[in-house]
């Protein structure tokens, strides 16, 4: 008898996606602002992982943050970076940029383009996704 296939909630999931980063409290105090994370435990000087709110340890779908200094420099262009959805990119963009994101002067925006590229407190570049109405203001 072989065994059942697959489905696809027994495959991989995106557990944690790692960003480099220079300042371990500058960065977490970012992303756990921005994203409404926590810290899964104490960090350490050179990491840390940040849950969802309502993610355990090891368990739920939605992936963590890991923060980790590697004393490498950002690559440029990002070889990855995070689309962020909302439904008013205008409200998440400006609320970003008070934590501390700065806004990419990037040249490669399409006339209709729905996103807006921002980067962290350590330079990780990520894209803002307009998901609900499209308005001409960004």
């Amino acid at each position: 008898m072989s065994a059942p296939a697959a489905t696809m909630a027994d495959m991989l999931i995106i557990g944690t996606i790692v960003l480099t980063v220079e300042d371990i409290p500058r960065a977490s105090a970012f992303w756990t602002a921005a994203l409404g994370y926590r810290p899964r435990g104490e960090p350490s000087d050179d990491w840390v992982i940040l849950d969802p709110a309502e993610k355990g340890h090891w368990s739920g779908r939605e992936a963590s943050i890991a923060l980790s200094v590697t004393g490498y420099p950002q690559h440029y262009p990002p070889r990855i970076h995070l689309d962020l959805y909302a439904e008013d990119q205008s409200a998440e963009v400006e609320r970003l940029l008070s934590l501390g994101a700065r806004e990419v002067d990037w040249q490669g925006y399409p006339e209709d383009a729905d996103w807006v590229v921002l980067e962290d407190t350590e330079g990780n570049r990520f894209c803002v996704v307009q998901t609900g109405p499209f308005t001409a203001d960004r």
